[in-house]
């Protein structure tokens, strides 16, 4: 086995000053990029902390006591992310996601929902509003999330065997405490819930039936996600990639599914129905069948900067703007020259980089802009 390094490389660092075109970009709901991909999808970022320590997102040895933390003071407050999402809403987003980190942990979190849940798409509806979490303090905050106006979480959770669970998120967390905050978002009538399990081959791979048999008929969509080369810490290498047609042949094989239809356009993850018609996981193939020919997200940084790719190797700076003299329309025009010159699509690109370069490249961290 190789040796695992860690470079110690800060990307909260790297990122380029967002400007305001000479020319202005009106708010049109009908932004485009270079290749053609309209802008849907809105993943904000409300904390860069977590209390779990995954060895595929936030490892101990560089997330230990001493690492510094965004001061709270950068992070842009609820009333700066309702700005700049109303922006982007006039440009054609049509769902907010909340990621971190872990959200949960962004104090009055339920403020920012109520907000947000108050902007309305270019046609008038509601927004999609949405929240990934861990699923740590779900049970005690599902109730007062869907209050707020939350409508669905996406629930972390790599596998039922708690010994597993406890090594995978290496602060002895116990799988049970998250079975009942799944419990309690379903009572609270925050659903669909979406469970995502990260593949591991070698590490948690065998949880794949158990995880299967045990939502199977619950109203919960299970996902499997391959194990992704997101940002420099989390020591990614190829061999312990679990194709995606590896994990569909293997649940096939004992529970039998039927290929559907994606439910939506940009939509990241292939559907698979259990041919008894008792519910449907998704698999997420991140590393070996690239879906950026129709993505339509941005991600916008717990401070404010603008990522065009989960991938990416820098962000662009709104803060200035947010926070300076800038008027709505000038920071509508910023963020359309941003998207109108996005040509990213890394997951296409990495099949044919050369191994050393596929796995390279100083790319931002995953629990800093949210997956």
């Amino acid at each position: 086995m190789s040796e695992r390094v860690i470079p110690l490389i800060d990307q909260r660092l790297r990122s380029l000053t967002a400007q305001v075109p000479t020319q202005a970009i009106p708010a049109t709901g009908l932004l485009g990029d270079a290749l053609g991909r309209p802008l849907r999808d809105l993943r904000i970022s409300v904390t860069d902390r977590c209390n779990f320590r995954c060895s595929y997102c936030m490892p101990k040895e560089i997330f230990d006591k001493d690492y510094a933390y965004l001061p709270h003071s950068a992070l842009l407050s609820f009333e700066e992310i309702t700005r700049v999402a109303r922006v982007f809403v006039a440009h054609g987003v049509q769902k907010i996601r909340l990621t971190g980190g872990e959200p949960l942990l962004r104090k009055n979190i339920e403020i920012l929902i109520e907000q947000l849940a108050a902007l309305r798409t270019t046609e008038g509806r509601p927004l999609d509003i949405t929240l990934t979490t861990n699923g740590s303090l779900l049970e005690r905050k599902a109730a007062s999330l869907k209050a707020a106006g939350l409508q669905r979480v996406t629930v972390s959770l790599d596998g039922l065997d708690d010994a597993i669970f406890r090594t995978m998120n290496d602060v002895d967390f116990p799988v049970a405490d998250v079975l009942r905050g799944i419990e309690a978002a379903q009572a609270a009538g925050l659903g669909p819930i979406k469970v995502n399990m990260v593949v591991k081959r070698g590490t948690n791979d065998h949880q794949i039936l158990p995880m299967a048999r045990h939502f199977q008929g619950s109203g919960i969509v299970l996902r499997f996600i391959e194990y992704m080369d997101v940002g420099a810490t989390n020591g990614w290498r190829m061999d312990e990639v679990l194709p995606s047609a590896e994990v569909v042949q293997r649940v096939h094989a004992e529970l039998p599914l039927v290929q559907l239809e994606p439910s939506a356009p940009g939509e990241t993850a292939e559907r698979w129905g259990y041919a008894d018609g008792s519910g449907e996981i998704g698999v997420i193939s991140s590393v070996t069948q690239a879906f950026c020919g129709d993505c339509n997200r941005a991600r916008l940084s717990t401070e404010g900067q603008l990522y065009l790719c989960l991938f990416a190797t820098h962000g662009h700076d709104l803060r200035h703007l947010i926070r300076g003299s800038a008027s709505d329309a000038e920071l509508a025009s910023a963020i359309g020259a941003i998207w109108q010159g996005r040509s990213d699509r890394y997951s296409q690109l990495r099949a044919s980089m050369p191994p050393d370069q596929s796995t390279g490249g100083r790319r931002v961290e995953m629990s800093y802009i949210g997956g």
